[in-house]
């Protein structure tokens, strides 16, 4: 279901989650920042996602549960296959919170089902039907002139991108997803 994203509001409230981790971790760390469209952050939220684990949508349901807020318009999660192959269910998360969801990725690629058969030799299949799942991504020029990519439920192409035009101030990365990104690196630092 298409849902309009209210891109005239100024006050339109976001959900953007980030990761961080280290290769010997077994959790990485996730960061919520939820960020109005004029960048004033007005709550956090944390969550952990497993390496190489089929938890992360999951989680990021429940950080969105743990928030206990109605005005968040949409949510935006750095990368859609985080923590070393957990791949997130953006069409999940969009249907089970009502809300549209915007996958940003900043590398183009030819896709990863190579690596995940490589990665997880026997017991591959579960995967890569989550990977199939995801749907082609879009390619975004954003007026920084940095092209990103997208995966997108519950809202337009053309309304995602003039969104993610609004919240990028420099380079490539949404403010929102940026400071989110931050907040999880510190939080795994200490």
């Amino acid at each position: 279901m298409i849902k309009h994203l209210h891109l005239e509001k100024k006050g339109l409230r976001g959900l953007a989650i980030a990761e961080s981790f280290s290769q010997n971790s077994k959790k990485s760390i996730l960061a919520g920042v939820v960020m109005r469209r004029d960048f004033i952050i007005d709550g956090f939220v944390f969550g952990k996602a497993t390496l190489e684990g089929n938890d992360a949508t999951d989680e990021i349901l429940q950080m969105y549960q743990k928030l206990d807020r109605q005005d968040i318009s949409y949510l935006l999660i750095s990368g859609i296959i985080i923590s070393m192959y957990n791949i997130v269910d953006v069409k999940k998360i969009s249907n089970s919170l009502n809300l549209p969801v915007i996958g940003v990725t900043y590398q183009d690629s030819s896709g990863i089902e190579e690596a995940i058969k490589q990665h997880f030799p026997n017991s591959y299949e579960t995967k890569l039907q989550a990977y199939k799942k995801l749907g082609p991504r879009h390619k975004v020029t954003l007026g920084t002139s940095s092209q990103i990519y997208i995966r997108n439920e519950g809202c337009t192409v053309e309304d995602a991108s003039m969104l993610l035009n609004d919240l990028t101030l420099q380079g490539s990365i949404p403010e929102p997803l940026r400071v989110a990104q931050l907040l999880a690196k510190t939080i795994l630092l200490n």
